[in-house]
């Protein structure tokens, strides 16, 4: 009995989703791989006590930065994007810009349970910042598609508390001696240097400030 032709079988692509990238996207993975190697770096110093690893993770971040920065340049330069362009930038940068400055936070000696909450609540705002502009940047955009401006300051701005507590590092303040001390509320330990998380924090998700995109 003959058989209905079966349907032409399409060869299977391999890395299919990777073929779907432009070169802006690599440079965002790179963004990505750069925090990512942060926070293992800082791991890896917990855990040996050498604090090379610590201004390897210093280091990786101007790195995220520069990729950050250079993505965006390159879609509008080649007239480019994916579809997961956007997403991608924003979960690099939540790596980047937000859990690996609070990775190091807690390396240099921010381990407090205030110091945690405040690391966390550093990290949530982050999230919520990139949440909002990628819902908002269509309104916010120019006719090239560039952003004019961001509601509340980005979330590299991060990079301004990992140089201070680059500063500390250099300084040798950090674990038992860091910069401020600390301060006890019964059994609740924080270190006053952690506010900086918590200011850095409120002022990513402000909607009052409006910081010109350059």
């Amino acid at each position: 009995m003959p058989t209905e032709p079966s349907r032409a079988r399409r060869p299977r692509r391999h890395f299919s989703m990777i073929r779907t990238f432009v070169l802006a996207d690599f440079v965002t993975l790179g963004n990505g791989f750069a925090g990512a190697g942060a926070i293992l770096s800082a791991m890896q110093y917990l855990a040996s006590g050498d604090v090379g690893w610590l201004w390897v993770a210093f280091g990786l971040m101007p790195v995220a930065l520069v990729m950050d920065v250079m993505d965006g340049r390159i879609a509008r330069w080649r007239f480019k994007k994916s579809p997961l362009g956007a997403d991608l930038d924003s979960l690099a940068d939540v790596i980047s810009f937000g859990m690996a400055p609070a990775a190091l936070a807690f390396a240099v000696g921010m381990r407090g349970s205030l110091d945690v909450a405040a690391l966390l609540y550093f990290v949530a705002c982050g999230i919520s910042r990139l949440a909002r502009f990628n819902v908002t940047s269509a309104d916010l955009s120019d006719e090239t598609g560039k952003v004019k401006y961001f509601e509340g300051t980005p979330i590299p701005t991060s990079l301004a508390l990992v140089m201070v507590m680059a500063a500390a590092t250099w300084a040798g303040r950090i674990g038992p001696d860091l910069w401020g001390g600390e301060w006890r509320l019964g059994p609740l330990v924080l270190h006053p240097l952690a506010l900086m998380y918590v200011a850095s924090g409120s002022a990513m998700i402000s909607k009052t400030l409006r910081i010109p995109k350059i």
